[in-house]
């Protein structure tokens, strides 16, 4: 007799069992969906879902159904177009208390939804949307640091009573900026100096360099500072790109950095590509300084040559203006931001945190009855055709927004005007979600439509069942009953993938598929290998039953090298790949462990079970 330990047909009876309850899902597809949250961040409570139920009742906007999920509440509609429509409606109606964001919701019934279990996740280019790859200005990281250095040494040596001539950013070699140099006049204290820039910032050497205009103390960057900052720069710009896409209401998105200077976005269910591309890449924020009292605008603006310590500005009418070059505030320091109307037009009302709020109290204290002004700061890259030759400029706008006379003593709780309805709206979101740390460009983008994904859908499941509808009937007419029951291994392998992409909540995309499909090929092969191990041992005159346990046995070795193997070549993908070429090697490495769980132990369990009692069993059908 064949025996097979009865844990281990429990333990296969119970994954395939548990698989199919987590597969389930999947089967009843999904409708158009809309996602309302709270702006607060707060949890949605279950006080909240019969509010919004009456207000779509009262307007007549049909939905199928609205439930609590997540923390969010969601409402299922037949069709896109009333999703569109109740979008707009929640958006009027709750704008102060709600946030809303295109999604999908599942059609499965709601005991599986309330126990947690949800459908694969759909990628890009099954479900559509945008696509953006951006390209991150890792320069400008480095020159920001500096910048930032460089005021520290001019608040510094001021607190010191030491003079200085100017504090500028400069290349130690080459044309990359790398290093910040005091000046210093005739007769300065040198050693003064020196211990009072190395207390400002004590991650920087300085040393004393000799200028034709006089003494000197520069302080350069290591390379790893400069790497340290580039990282600290892509992280930053990461966290606060996701910030924006949630500020738009955009369901389920993915931004990810790719390679060392690239981050990817993906929004699916996107439509409204140029607002959203227009939001996700501007890099805009505010300064807030004091207007120079020490020269004329008008004469620096016609001659050059700003007085140490300003810099010239103009205002939107064109108007120039001369501002102290220390900040008081800028939007890194925003805490809230909210976009509101007045007697005075569109206002953004304006909250700084704790330091921020300090040095803004002690400004306005300092210098009521004088004039402040607030900067805006926009930089983009544009692209020109000179002598037939396209051209790339990065180009920085700096505009005053607001100049006013400090009126009152004031900290961290202002508000700002001198907008359009439009720019008051985006400035706001802009500084909720964060400004980014540095530029990016967009170097690719592609729109994918809804039925361009449905279509990859159909190819996919196409090609899925056609694949699996062929290795079915090759392996019943080469094998007989043998190859029904590696057909019956090899729909258990599919739902079992399909089970463990759900659990995880990993991203099928259509290169997914394709490992989906790849997956069934290995799988097949280890039940071919495993046969024809039977069909050898049988000519070699062996009983049956010794023939099933010597191929299982002597297979194993040779599948589990080949399946290793493959293995370690999806890691690498994963390790070294972005995108797509992620989710291929997920769903590969995935398939490969679940196809040697149901080709080695479920098909051993099913023909054992089948065979392994039988006394007199003379052949196999096989």
């Amino acid at each position: 007799m064949l025996e097979y330990p009865r844990w281990k047909y429990i333990l296969v009876l119970m994954v395939l069992v548990l698989a199919l309850i987590l597969a389930l899902p999947n089967l009843f597809g999904d409708d158009p969906a809309l996602q309302i949250a709270r702006k607060d961040g707060d949890s949605m409570t279950a006080a909240a879902l019969p509010t919004i139920e009456q207000f779509l009742r009262d307007d007549h906007l049909g939905y199928t159904v609205a439930y609590l999920d997540g923390g969010h509440v969601t409402v299922r509609f037949a069709n896109a177009a009333d999703q569109f429509k109740a979008r707009d409606e929640v958006n009027a109606k709750f704008a102060d208390q709600y946030i809303t964001a295109l999604s999908f919701a599942s059609r499965a019934p709601a005991f599986l939804r309330v126990v947690g279990l949800q459908p694969m996740k759909l990628g890009l280019d099954l479900r559509g949307g945008l696509y953006l790859l951006y390209q991150v200005d890792m320069q400008s990281a480095i020159s920001q640091l500096l910048d930032g250095d460089a005021q520290d040494l001019r608040r510094a040596l001021a607190t010191a009573n030491l003079q200085y001539t100017d504090v500028a950013v400069v290349a130690s070699a080459g044309n990359v900026a790398d290093s910040v140099r005091v000046t210093l006049p005739s007769g300065a204290k040198l050693d003064a100096v020196q211990s009072v820039v190395e207390k400002a910032l004590p991650d920087v050497p300085f040393k004393s360099v000799t200028l034709p205009s006089g003494p000197a103390l520069q302080g350069t960057l290591s390379a790893q500072q400069i790497r340290d900052r580039q990282d600290y720069a892509i992280e930053q710009n990461l966290v606060n790109l996701r910030n924006r896409v949630n500020e738009l209401g955009v369901a389920e998105p993915i931004v990810q950095r790719q390679g060392l200077d690239r981050i990817n976005v993906q929004l699916p269910g996107v439509t409204n590509s140029a607002e959203v591309k227009d939001i996700l890449g501007k890099v805009a924020t505010l300064e807030f300084r004091l207007n120079a009292s020490n020269g004329d605008p008008y004469d620096v603006a016609q001659h050059g040559n700003a007085p140490v310590g300003t810099k010239l500005y103009y205002t939107r009418q064109g108007q120039p203006l001369l501002l102290k070059r220390e900040i008081i505030a800028t939007g890194d320091e925003i805490t809230s931001a909210t976009a509101a109307t007045d007697q005075d037009g569109p206002i953004v009302n304006i909250k700084l945190d704790s330091r921020a709020g300090d040095r803004m109290l002690a400004v306005t204290r300092a210098n009521l009855n004088r004039p402040m002004a607030v900067v805006y700061t926009e930089k983009r890259r544009e692209t020109t055709e000179v002598d037939g030759k396209k051209v790339t400029r990065d180009i920085t706008d700096e505009k005053v927004i607001n100049d006013a006379t400090i009126q009152g003593v004031f900290s961290n709780q202002f508000r700002i005007s001198g907008m359009t309805q439009g720019e008051s709206r985006d400035l706001a979101l802009l500084l909720r979600a964060g400004s980014l740390s540095v530029p990016i460009y967009p170097v690719d983008e592609r729109t994918i439509g809804p039925s361009l994904g449905k279509e990859n859908i159909q190819r996919g499941i196409d090609a899925l069942v056609i694949g699996m509808a062929a290795v079915f009937i090759f392996m019943a007419i080469y094998y007989r009953v043998f190859g029904l029951v590696a057909d019956a291994v090899l729909l258990a392998n599919v739902v079992l993938l399909t089970a463990l992409l759900s659990m995880l909540g990993a991203v099928l995309s259509l290169p997914g598929i394709a490992g989906m499909i790849l997956t069934v090929g290995i799988a097949v092969d280890a039940n071919v290998l495993i046969y024809e191990r039977i069909r050898e041992e049988l000519r070699n005159g062996v009983s049956p039953q010794a023939a099933i346990r010597a191929g299982f046995d002597k297979a194993f070795s040779a599948i589990a090298d080949s399946n290793v193997t493959t293995i370690i070549a999806g890691l690498v993908l994963w390790v070294f790949g972005t995108g797509a070429i992620r989710g291929f090697a997920v769903v590969l490495v995935l398939g490969i462990l679940t196809s040697m769980f149901t080709s080695l132990m479920g098909s051993r369990a099913l023909i054992t079970l089948m065979y392994g009692g039988r006394r007199k069993l003379a052949r196999l059908p096989i």
